[in-house]
């Protein structure tokens, strides 16, 4: 559940919140891993979330992961007309990483 300390700092850094957030790409390489950190997150509403699928349904593809996750969030905020997306990553060993992205 790397992601859920890596998205507390970003948000800390930035002054925002999860709710802030228009588009919300999780990696989803197993869906044990996607319960325990929405557990976590308790988002009021997951509509905006993993909204064409994961990596699960769309693929996990080794050692480009990150690349298949940032190019759905950004088309995705640009289909949606967004502001504001954030990506999330797990990473073997319960590391995660985080990155919130702005469209002008």
């Amino acid at each position: 559940i790397g992601p859920v300390p890596a998205v507390s700092k970003l948000m800390e850094k930035t002054g925002m919140s999860l709710e802030d957030m228009d588009v919300i790409e999780l990696n989803e390489a197993f869906a044990a891993q996607v319960l325990a950190v929405l557990r976590e997150w308790k988002l009021p509403n997951e509509d905006n979330l993993n909204v064409n699928g994961s990596g699960i349904s769309l693929g996990h593809p080794i050692a480009a992961t990150g690349a298949r996750i940032l190019t759905t969030l950004l088309n995705e905020m640009e289909r949606r007309d967004a502001q504001f997306g954030l990506e999330t990553m797990c990473v073997g060993g319960g590391q995660g990483l985080a990155a919130m992205f702005e469209r002008r």
